[in-house]
């Protein structure tokens, strides 16, 4: 019995041995004291240091799987979170409890008074397998008071953490990263203001700023290539920049960047000259993120302007450049339904909407919001709207149209909306205003010209070619003629020239030179309109031919050559409905003979709210 006990004791204390041996290995292998290094400028740095997971738990970010890690180097530990590129290590079990790691990118950074770690990239050492925990490790803390010491780790960690690795990623939490607010400049933390940015600035430095509007993330395809960019506005006290994200700065920065949000923005970070024609942002210069911008969400959100408008009044819209991009502010008096256009450099179909704003200046305006904005767009009449990054047109005298990158405020709580409303209820709702003239243009844009009734348009004076008439009429469509569109070629190039129908069932088109296998129909109607003065015939063209039967011309010869009698009463219906022709007279010659045509560029439905309206008005101004 006691040499049993004797052999059992050797073999436990050869066993302890060993384990303690093990661990003195690994123990060797691990950097030890590279945590604090990392955060404190005065200790040595560890390019890529070997730290061992004591802990890994999974957590739900923002509807993502995500998981929490704590890492150690013996003497500290400190809690940090896997990027989701990195979630297959834990996920295919290589990295687990008690496992080595060796952080090839990462930064560092001070939330709140705690240490911040965050990871870009490591590789899972399975060489040294996995141990209990090693050592006793303390939570790493913080410097006392030297905030500005970690921040300076943060603003620094790209010229000593440049190891040679595979491009990562950034971690996608990144963005909740917050920096320490500074009592006053560093060498490493100078905040600029917007205004002071230039192509010539410091080339460290760092502006805090709210985005006012972030875009859609767009694609671009030309002979130099292709890829996709998103934009936003960012705006300080001393006023706006505007800053591109292209290519994989796009993806990684979008989700980053939240409307109203305020965050310090650092170098590098190119400032170039502004293309303004692609913004609305008053400043001679923009921003691109480069890979290595540093973008961290503010603590303090309440520091900087929620956004800053530069109003132009409706009746100064007459001696404002063509192109010009404004802010606006005014009543809204009326609300169309939304139509669409086609646009002729691509041919896709576009969503629009247009709006009659008024001010104190006795003016009204037509703008146009588009897309996605023009079909949710709820705002209820007589509410005070501002319009920032609004283009203006000389189409129809004076027109305005909201940019992509502008943005829409209702009733917003300044002291020029508070005014402007406190006019409009005490004596702007019973006035009458002037609208800017028309002066026409294609395309469906544009404030409405005067009203005109049939006998009014007949005895006008006859237009020149040179100088056509425009106007509008409500009017009900009582005939169509059956030659209801032609066939056109596909190719955007020709601009809808007619092909015709060759061999093999092809359609040639002479323009290009090209055969098409179907052409692309496009309405021209020939309708004859009436009111209680008499009756006119109108030329309608595809965007109005859309309108009128609610379908394109390629669905209307689809379903003809399906079945005759459908497409029939499909034409049948579009007689005796009643609309708001925008309409324009021009004299013209066939077969050397001189005539005035009627062309229709826009058809849109009654608003029998708004004619009742108006109608209650017409009225109520008669002295009776």
């Amino acid at each position: 019995m006691r040499k049993l006990d004797v052999d059992n004791s050797s073999t436990y204390q050869n066993t302890l041995r060993t384990v303690h041996t093990t661990r003195f290995k690994m123990a060797n292998q691990i950097s030890v004291g590279a945590l604090s290094g990392m955060f404190d400028g005065t200790k040595p740095k560890v390019l890529q240091p070997i730290l061992q997971c004591l802990r890994i738990k999974p957590v739900t970010v923002r509807e993502q799987e995500r998981f929490g890690v704590v890492f150690s180097d013996v003497t500290n530990f400190v809690r940090t979170m896997l990027p989701t590129q990195l979630n297959n290590y834990v996920k295919e079990d290589m990295l687990r409890r008690g496992s080595f790691v060796r952080l090839t990118n990462f930064q560092v950074s001070v939330v709140k008074g705690k240490n911040l770690l965050i990871i870009m990239g490591l590789d899972v050492l399975s060489d040294l397998g996995e141990a209990e925990r090693i050592g006793d490790p303390k939570p790493l803390e913080p410097k006392s008071g030297d905030d500005m010491g970690a921040q300076s780790a943060t603003l620094s960690s790209n010229e000593f953490y440049n190891a040679p690795q595979a491009p990562q990623n950034p971690p996608q939490h990144f963005q909740n990263v917050q920096r320490p607010r500074t009592t006053g400049p560093t060498p490493n933390a100078n905040i600029f203001s917007i205004e002071a940015l230039s192509p010539f600035s410091n080339n460290k430095w760092t502006i805090k700023a709210r985005c006012t509007h972030k875009s859609e993330i767009k694609t671009w395809k030309n002979a130099h290539g292709e890829g996709k960019l998103f934009s936003v506005n960012l705006l300080d006290d001393s006023g706006e920049i505007r800053a591109t994200a292209f290519k994989d700065q796009c993806d990684l920065l979008y989700r980053v960047f939240e409307e109203g949000s305020v965050y310090y923005i650092s170098s590098p970070c190119t400032v170039k000259i502004a293309k303004r024609q692609f913004s609305n942002v008053n400043n001679d210069y923009e921003l691109t993120f480069d890979r290595d911008t540093v973008i961290e969400k503010a603590e303090d959100q309440n520091d900087v302007p929620q956004i800053r408008f530069n109003f132009t009044g409706l009746g100064n819209l007459q001696s404002i450049e063509k192109g010009t991009t404004i802010d606006v502010l005014g009543i809204l008096k009326e609300v169309d339904a939304t139509s669409q256009v086609t646009s002729k450099a691509t041919g896709k179909p576009y969503d629009k909407r247009e709006l009659t704003l008024v001010d104190n200046s006795g003016f009204s305006v037509r703008l146009t919001v588009w897309g996605n904005t023009a079909t949710a767009f709820d705002t209820a009449p007589e509410s005070v709207i501002a319009f920032k990054g609004v283009k203006v047109s000389d189409f129809g005298g004076r027109t305005l149209s909201l940019l992509s990158s502008g943005t829409i405020t209702v009733d917003p709580d300044i002291e020029e909306a508070h005014r402007l409303k406190g006019w409009y209820d005490a004596q702007g709702k019973s006035n009458s205003f002037t609208a800017y003239s028309s002066e026409g243009g294609s395309g469906g844009g544009g404030s409405w010209p005067a009203f005109k009734t049939v006998a009014e348009i007949r005895d006008e004076q006859v237009p020149t070619a040179e100088n056509p008439e425009n106007f509008a009429l409500k009017a009900t469509v009582i005939h169509v003629k059956d030659n209801l569109c032609y066939p056109a070629c596909p190719n955007e190039a020709c601009k809808n020239k007619k092909v015709t129908r060759g061999d093999l069932d092809q359609w040639h088109c002479e323009r290009c030179e090209r055969s098409y296998a179907n052409p692309k129909y496009r309405y021209v109607l020939s309708l004859n309109a009436s009111d209680h003065t008499g009756q006119i015939w109108l030329s309608c063209f595809d965007e109005a031919g859309q309108t009128i039967f609610g379908m394109t011309a390629d669905e209307l010869m689809r379903i003809k050559e399906q079945d005759d009698a459908a497409a029939t009463e499909i034409t049948k219906g579009a007689t005796y409905c009643t609309w708001n022709f925008k309409c324009r007279a021009k004299l013209d010659t066939y077969q050397e003979q001189q005539r005035t045509r009627y062309n229709v560029y826009v058809a849109t439905p009654i608003d029998y709210s708004t004619e009742a309206d108006q109608l209650a008005k017409l009225i109520a101004s008669y002295n009776i």
